[in-house]
Formats: structure tokens, sequence, C-alpha cells
């Protein structure tokens, strides 16, 4: 059995993994989107670096975009076999694609335009709403440890990942010739002090590890209070100053854990009386759907859902669903707090409402992720003094800052605490993907401390061989 990194290899987005047995069939661990990487991402999302018609199955981890986004392409290109998650994945997929062929759609015709006058061929979106649909009826659905057949001889089974609504690390035992080998797949990582999720669940044990690094030469610092701090920037940017502040923030997961914030200063009355708006229809829609999977929320939400049935909900919050009602937003004066996707703002609406407050230091701009150096949240954090936004360079007047402690993704511990289960003298290589290449070689030199003796940092398109016995992976 061989495998083959076609994504998230030296980046933190765009996952692919695909898994080719002796007998030639191949099987693909996640389809996600390349985002954030300047002008690469267009070429990145055009070339899968393979076959999609021969691939026989699918198995996704979970719904965010750089897992799932290009599935539609995928299926657009000649992929028809099945494609397996959690139920909760599913439902977050659906708006999530809807959303990426809506905005392609709309991305496309303003390249269009451009192109026309420079007498250039019209642009070709990724897929549309059309290729979404037909995605959506090859998606199957399991629960949490229950095993499932995705072929002949190849068997898997989800385990929670904690990381969001429904995300799930994947087990995979596949036997041939005689032989049983058992491959791990992280998926993301989520935080063992989780504020809306349980930690992530005790994964099988396994021969071969594909481990996400994103956060793995970083540790979260317990001691930061999320709440405290957003109430301070609210308080500096809109009281104080008179200011905006706007928060970009992806609309499924991140989007929830800052309303849950907002709320629990509400309950507190802490919360300053100014608006706060949701700008992005997708968040509104995501919102309401990991409501419906309340079940999965940690002890302690589950507590405060006793005494607030809507925890992402308060007084003052309004959500903007039509773009007249984003552009009259843009055109708001008042202090404010938006929240709008993206989260590493290179799309979506949230790039109007920075376009719009980034030249006045009474506003402010406060990253709630982890944000490439090359996206414009990542070159907002680096201390930029000028940014290219819709073609135009602009002057960075406001306030720039991020919420560490607000991220789904676990840190080194929470990495190193997944694996713990696992036997380090059995396990015959760790393959680190979805994270920069310098945190990757940082993180690897911890797990090769913890004993794991084969850490391997794939290049993309890397194919290596997974041996039996007593072997260590080879590159091919």
């Amino acid at each position: 059995m061989t495998i083959t990194f076609h994504g998230a290899a030296g980046t933190v987005t765009g996952t692919k993994h695909k898994l080719t047995l002796n007998d030639g069939r191949q099987y693909l661990l996640d389809c996600g989107l390349f985002q954030g990487l300047g002008r690469d991402t267009d070429d990145l999302n055009h070339d899968f670096g393979f076959d999609p018609t021969q691939i026989e199955a699918l198995i996704l981890s979970h719904a965010h975009i750089d897992h799932s986004g290009l599935i539609p392409r995928l299926v657009r290109e000649g992929f028809k076999g099945p494609i397996f998650c959690t139920a909760a994945t599913r439902d977050l997929a659906e708006i999530l694609l809807f959303d990426s062929a809506e905005i392609q759609t709309y991305e496309t015709e303003h390249i269009n335009k451009r192109r026309a006058r420079r007498g250039q061929p019209p642009y070709e979106p990724l897929y549309g709403p059309e290729d979404v649909k037909t995605a959506l009826e090859l998606f199957l659905t399991f629960e949490y440890d229950e095993w499932f057949t995705v072929g002949r001889g190849i068997k898997a089974c989800f385990t929670n990942a904690g990381h969001l609504i429904g995300s799930a690390a994947i087990n995979i035992i596949v036997e041939e010739d005689g032989e049983t080998q058992r491959v791990l797949f992280s998926g993301d990582v989520g935080r063992h002090r989780s504020v809306l999720l349980p930690p992530p669940a005790e994964p099988h044990p396994a021969d071969y590890i594909i481990l996400e690094s994103t956060y793995g030469n970083k540790h979260h610092d317990i001691r930061f209070n999320t709440i405290e701090e957003l109430q301070g920037w609210i308080n500096r940017v809109c009281v104080e100053r008179g200011g905006q502040l706007v928060i970009p923030a992806f609309s499924v997961g991140r989007t929830q854990e800052v309303l849950y914030a907002l709320n629990q200063l509400s309950l507190e009355k802490r919360l300053p009386d100014i608006r706060y708006f949701v700008d992005s229809p997708l968040s509104l829609k995501a919102t309401q759907t990991i409501k419906q999977y309340a079940s999965q929320f940690n002890e302690r939400l589950q507590q405060v859902l006793a005494i607030d049935d809507d925890p992402f909900d308060f007084p003052g919050l309004s959500y903007i669903e039509t773009v007249e009602e984003s552009r009259q937003l843009v055109k708001y004066e008042e202090p404010c707090v938006i929240i709008s996707a993206s989260g590493t703002a290179d799309a979506g609406r949230v790039r109007h409402h920075i376009n719009n407050i980034l030249g006045d230091p009474k506003n402010g701009v406060l990253l709630v992720g982890f944000c490439s150096a090359r996206s414009l949240g990542g070159q907002l954090l680096g201390g930029e003094k000028e940014v290219e936004i819709f073609s135009d360079a602009i002057e960075v007047k406001a306030e720039v800052g991020q919420l560490p402690g607000m991220s789904a993704h676990g840190d080194c511990d929470d990495l190193c605490r997944f694996v713990s289960s696992q036997d380090a003298e059995k396990v015959r290589a760790v393959f680190l993907v979805h994270g920069e290449t310098e945190t990757q070689k940082a993180f690897a030199a911890k797990l090769e401390l913890k004993g794991f003796k084969n850490v391997v940092v794939p290049a993309q398109h890397q194919e290596v061989v997974l041996t039996s016995g007593s072997k260590e992976a080879e590159a091919a």
C-alpha cells in the first residue's frame, strides 16, 4: 500500500491524502480547497495530481472547506464513489459547499469582466451549485465508533476529533496479501479545553499516523481569558474611541465561539450597549445547524443550556443576509462589532468591511484564528503598513490584534496527548501534514523525543510506500 500527499503538505489547507492498495484500488482521505496561497492557489485547486475517476471512495474527516471544498470539483471530473462522514459533517458540508459555489459564481463574474476588457478568454469556476447537488447524493453517514466497509479488505471507523461538530479522526484497517495494516488520519485535532466541545476521543491503535500539525510548535496559554480580552477590545475600540471592530471569523465553528463569548458577557451584564452584526448568511445557517447537534456539546455548555436555550444569541445581535443589507452595513457609521467571514480575511464580505475601516486609527481588526502568512489576515498580523484589497493599496492605520486563546486547533500538548495512547515502538511512521514547514520540523523533533522513531514531513504529491512487518515507510 502507498500513500500520496496531494494537499496540506507544507501548507495548512487543501488536505488530500490518497491511499493506493497493492491491487491498484485508490481511496481518498479528505478533498479540501487550497486557500490563502496567493497566486499559486488557483493552479493548486485546478490540478488534483491524480485522476478523480480512479478513486473508489472518499472518507471525509469534517466539513471545513479546506478539507471538503474540492469535493464538487472531484465529482465534476468523474468521481462517482461513496463519500463517508458523520451526519453533522454532511449537514454542515451541504451549506458550506453551496456557499462556496455561490462565491465562485459571484467572483467569476467580476473576473471575467476584467478578462474581457483585456481580450482574455473567460475563466471557469471550479464548480457550480449543480456539482454540489450531485456530490451530496453520494454522502453516506455513520456514527462515531461504528465500523463500516469502505471497500473489499478495507474498513474504517470515526472517532471524535473535538475540533468541530461532527469532526472525526479516521481509523482504517486494510487487509491485503495476508497482511493487516492500520492507518490513523487525525483530521484536525481539537483542544482538550474547548469552549464548546468535549476533548478528542482516544483513537484506535495504528501502524501509520497522518497527523495534523497546525500548532505543532506552539502552546495555547491556558491563563488567557478570551472573554475578558474580547470585552477589552470592544471597550477600547467601540466605547472609548467610537470606532468599529471587525472580527474575521470562519462561519462554521469560530463564529459560534465568538457569539458564545459575547453571550456570556451579556448574561453577566458586561456587554457594551452597542450593535453587533453577523454579516454572513452562511453563519446563520451554520449556527442553526450546529444547534441541532446540541447533544455533542461539552458538559459545561450542557449546563449553560439548562438556563439559556440559545447560547449564541443575545440582545443587540443582528444577522445580515442579503447583499444589499451588507452594502448598507458598510455605510454604517456608528460604533459596532461586525463578525464576518472568512477567518483569514481572504474572501467574502469581511474584505469590504476591512477595506472600509482600515484607514482610520479609531477602528480595529481582531483576528480569532490561524492565518497563513500570505493571507490578508496574516499580512495584518505581520505588521504590514500597507495591504492590497480589491487591487488597491490600503494604508493600515486601524489597530490590529488577535485572540490567541480562541482556536479550535489543538496546540503542541494537545497533539501529543492525541497520540499518547499509541505505542510509539509499534508505530512505523508518523506523517506530519496540515502545517507550515518550520512548525513541522520543530514538532517532528518533539515527537521523536517521545519515542516516535520515524517522523516524516512529506512534500506535495510525494508518494510513500507503507511497508508491513518491521520495515519502515519508504519514499517511492
